[in-house]
C-alpha cells in the first residue's frame, strides 16, 4: 500500500473534534492510595470526577503534580453526600489521582478522535510535566 503524504490525523487544535459530542469513557472504583494514572485512549474533550470515598482526593495532570503541589482536591464524602468536580473542559491524554486512605474514585470523560500522542512533546514525554502550575 502506498504512503499518502497528504493524510493527516487530527491534532490538538482541530476544532471539529471538540464541537461534536464526546466518545463515552467511564472507569469506576479506582483505588488511588498511591499515585494512580488513568490513561485515556483518545484526548479528552471533558472530564468529570466523583469521590465516593471517605478521604480527600488529589487530582492532577501528571504524577509530579499529585506528588507535589500542582493539583486540586475533591473533598471526601460528607455523610451520604458524594463529592464531585465540575465538568472540566480539558484536553489531556491522562489524569493522575492520589488519596491518603483508599478513597473510591469514578472518572467519566468525553473523548475526541485525537490520538493521545498529540499531547506529547518531541521526546515522547507528556506535555503536562507537573511544573510551572501545570499539574
Amino acid at each position: 500500500m502506498a504512503h499518502n503524504p497528504w493524510h493527516m490525523n487530527a491534532g490538538l487544535n482541530h476544532v471539529g473534534a471538540y464541537q461534536v459530542s464526546g466518545i463515552p469513557f467511564a472507569k469506576a472504583a479506582i483505588n488511588a492510595t498511591n499515585a494512580t494514572k488513568v490513561a485515556f485512549p483518545y484526548v479528552t474533550r471533558w472530564i468529570y470526577i466523583v469521590n465516593t470515598g471517605a478521604t480527600d482526593v488529589k487530582v492532577g495532570f501528571s504524577e509530579n503534580g499529585v506528588e507535589g503541589t500542582n493539583y486540586f482536591t475533591i473533598a471526601r464524602k460528607d455523610n451520604q453526600i458524594v463529592q464531585s468536580s465540575v465538568r472540566l473542559e480539558v484536553k489531556v491524554s491522562e489524569l493522575w489521582l492520589k488519596d491518603s486512605d483508599g478513597a473510591v474514585i469514578d472518572v467519566c470523560a468525553g473523548l475526541t478522535s485525537i490520538l493521545p500522542d498529540k499531547v506529547s512533546m518531541g521526546d515522547g514525554l507528556p506535555s503536562w510535566s507537573g511544573s510551572a502550575g501545570v499539574g
